[in-house]
């Protein structure tokens, strides 16, 4: 019988693998918490309609990438490509935004069907903020504050903050004809998938990879140029409160990001850490989205990082500065305690011994091989463990046990004495004999 496969793009997370998303979750929780911003949880799957109307039909995410299917109620449903419009649903649905403005966060499983590549999977994961009734420029300083913090934080090196301005619908109808115009005279010298988007998304074509159209599009009319003196007083007054963070940026007049439901600012964060610039975040301003999805006017802005990507950097970081703060929180949490055992009598009391231990608080591995204790210490010693905790038969009969150290450099070290102090604390009168 044939070995079974996971399918194309839908990737395992091993236990290493895991144990780092959870410290990256552990440190993107906190940053959240202390910003004020509050969990929510959605569904993976959502009507069709949701995403064909929050961010855009003629969206290559729409129209090429979705994973769709008729249910048995003939209801056409969606696993969801992205978290906004289903944080905005939900929040809309239980009338959320009559309550004042929301400070929202999300994490979890997304779907497209794209070519699989690293850092990009057709099961890749996200974690974002959505911060609904909130219209001032600074409330768009302070969400990027929060990416950028979190980003460094983390260890990411090598930042880069890139912003636009895509300004009101009405700014963006305008710059459209002049950049359709303006494309249409020079529509051979375009790419192919270029000159389709010029009749469905034009805005798009800012953001193609062909090199060719980047070439070309270098002396475009850019959005700025377009933009309402109100707009492009608002997008000045982003820019004052980020240098006012001292958060450094770069306007990039060709980023457009891929959803339609962005207006005003927009902005990606990269880091070169993979040797290229790579985006490990990017959001905006959606101010009319929840109106689309059924809600009343509402302003907000977001953004979204991608976990897969992040990873990469991360171990990339760690990689290039094994001290540094990437390092640590990608290294593995070793076991305070490896509990060596062997013989019919030490299994049993070392049974009893690590479950006494977990509940005073300590990470104890216990080994259950019943091998030799020399191959026992090999473990413990790979385990990372600063003490093994050794009860053979003739220790179980006496009621002692030994405790040595594994690691003669944190012999010393205050988590390895708390460690041995709490065995010696609980066993009590039990003998706990040090051993060198």
């Amino acid at each position: 019988m044939s070995q079974l496969q996971s399918l194309r793009g839908m990737v395992d997370l091993l236990p290493v693998q895991t144990n780092r998303w959870q410290a990256v979750e552990a440190v993107a929780r906190s940053h959240f918490g202390r910003s004020g911003f509050e969990e929510i949880r959605t569904p993976l799957l959502e009507v069709t309609e949701l995403f064909a109307r929050g961010i855009g039909e003629a969206t290559d995410v729409v129209g090429k990438e979705m994973y769709s299917f008729q249910d048995r109620g003939d209801r056409s449903c969606t696993l969801r490509p992205e978290g906004t419009a289903s944080v905005v649903r939900s929040a809309v649905q239980h009338g959320l935004l009559s309550q004042g403005a929301q400070k929202l966060w999300y994490g979890g499983p997304m779907f497209r069907y794209e070519r699989p590549q690293a850092g990009r999977q057709r099961q890749f994961h996200q974690i974002g903020v959505e911060w609904l009734g909130v219209s001032s420029a600074r409330s768009d300083a302070e969400v990027i504050a929060l990416a950028w913090d979190l980003l460094d934080a983390l260890g990411v090196c090598g930042l880069e903050l890139q912003i636009n301005s895509l300004g009101t619908p009405d700014d963006r109808q305008r710059y459209r004809d002049q950049l359709v115009s303006w494309l249409e005279a020079r529509f051979e010298q375009l790419d192919s998938d270029s000159q389709q988007r010029l009749t469905t998304n034009p805005l798009r074509i800012l953001d193609s990879k062909n090199a060719t159209t980047q070439e070309l599009l270098r002396n475009a009319p850019t959005l700025l140029d377009a933009l309402s003196d109100e707009s492009a007083a608002r997008f000045e007054a982003v820019q004052g409160f980020l240098t006012a963070l001292g958060i450094p940026y770069r306007v990039n007049t060709r980023l457009v990001r891929g959803l339609d439901y962005y207006g005003h600012t927009a902005f990606e964060i990269t880091s070169d850490q993979l040797g290229a610039q790579a985006t490990v975040c990017g959001g905006g301003r959606y101010d009319g989205l929840v109106q689309q999805l059924g809600g009343a006017a509402t302003p907000a802005v977001g953004w979204a990082l991608g976990m897969e990507r992040l990873l990469l950097v991360l171990e990339a970081a760690a990689a290039a500065d094994p001290q540094g703060p990437a390092a640590r929180l990608t290294a593995a949490t070793p076991p305070d305690l490896y509990l060596v055992n062997r013989g019919e009598q030490a299994e049993a009391c070392a049974l009893v011994l690590a479950r006494q231990l977990r509940g005073a608080g300590l990470a104890v591995e216990l080994d259950g091989s019943g091998a030799a204790f020399g191959k026992q210490f090999k473990r413990a010693d790979r385990s990372g463990a600063a003490w093994a905790v050794v009860i053979g038969d003739q220790e179980a009969e006496a009621g002692e046990l030994v405790l040595k150290p594994l690691h003669s450099q944190r012999k010393e070290s205050r988590h390895a004495l708390e460690a041995w102090q709490s065995v010696v604390d609980l066993l009590s009168p039990t003998e706990a004999k040090p051993s060198s």
